[in-house]
């Protein structure tokens, strides 16, 4: 064998795991409305305006009628059915009826999975009190950032005793050790991940309001560093669904995710 012909398949092998990855499927947008010829945008997604929309194409365009689903979503705007598909997690892992209730009990429900993409979501509870409570805010801290910037430890607002832990690192570390969802490797979520859910058809907040509920009309941060930017990282605003991002010292809200990768 050549040199050159062991190289390339060295490097195959090398990226064969990056490219596996990004076969991994993908959540639609949630638009299922059109844009209007001259202004404005249609209720639903109208033949008579423009090609190319959205809504006419992936599984947001089959949720109309074709698209077999394990789970369930909200409908968006109108009413019309969308490509979202998900399913209650219990606290102890098992999967829940489309009724269930949140709560801290063994069968309540405390997680979302998303049956698209395979991940599973921590779902947030109401106001200030709890690990997990919407209104919690953390900055953004890791001790093994791959661009050697680690961020800010306890820089967020999380908590009425002293004992404050209040960092994106700290967070999932309470929360595998307490063992939400029966699970225990629960982590940051990539930008893209956090985007996937964001619901564009919707806002105020754009994601689904019955599998996420106690969604803060606000910034989320995701896992991702900035590249060439070491003070910053990647969020989402979940009032429109939009990525941005922010300086690592500021303080904001955190969903973590667990499966992929």
């Amino acid at each position: 064998m050549s040199r050159h012909l062991a190289a390339l398949i060295a490097a195959l092998a090398f990226i064969a795991p990056a490219l596996q990855a990004q076969t991994r499927p993908l959540n639609d947008t949630g638009i299922t409305w059109s844009g209007g010829t001259t202004s404005g945008n249609s209720a639903t997604c109208s033949d008579s305006d423009p090609a190319g929309q959205d809504c006419r194409h992936g599984r947001d365009a089959a949720a109309a009628g074709t698209l077999t689903k394990t789970g369930a979503s909200t409908p968006g705007l109108g009413g019309v059915a969308n490509g979202f598909d998900y399913t209650k997690i219990a606290n102890n892992g098992q999967s829940l009826p489309a009724g269930a209730a949140l709560g801290i009990g063994p069968s309540d429900w405390a997680c979302t999975r998303d049956n698209v993409t395979g991940l599973v979501w921590e779902v947030k509870t109401p106001g200030v009190l709890g690990l997990r409570a919407m209104d919690h805010t953390y900055s953004w801290y890791n001790s093994s950032s791959p661009d050697g910037s680690a961020g800010t430890a306890n820089g967020g607002i999380c908590s009425l005793s002293i004992n404050y832990r209040c960092d994106t690192e700290k967070f999932v570390q309470d929360v595998n050790a307490a063992g939400l969802c029966g699970a225990s490797d629960w982590r940051m979520p990539t930008v893209k991940e956090l985007e996937g859910i964001a619901d564009l058809g919707r806002s105020g907040p754009a994601i689904d309001p019955t599998y996420f509920p106690n969604t803060p009309f606000s910034y989320v941060w995701s896992g991702s560093p900035v590249a060439g930017q070491s003070d910053r990282a990647w969020l989402v605003n979940f009032y429109y669904g939009f990525a941005s991002h922010d300086y690592r010292n500021n303080d904001n809200s955190v969903r973590l995710v667990r499966g992929g990768q």
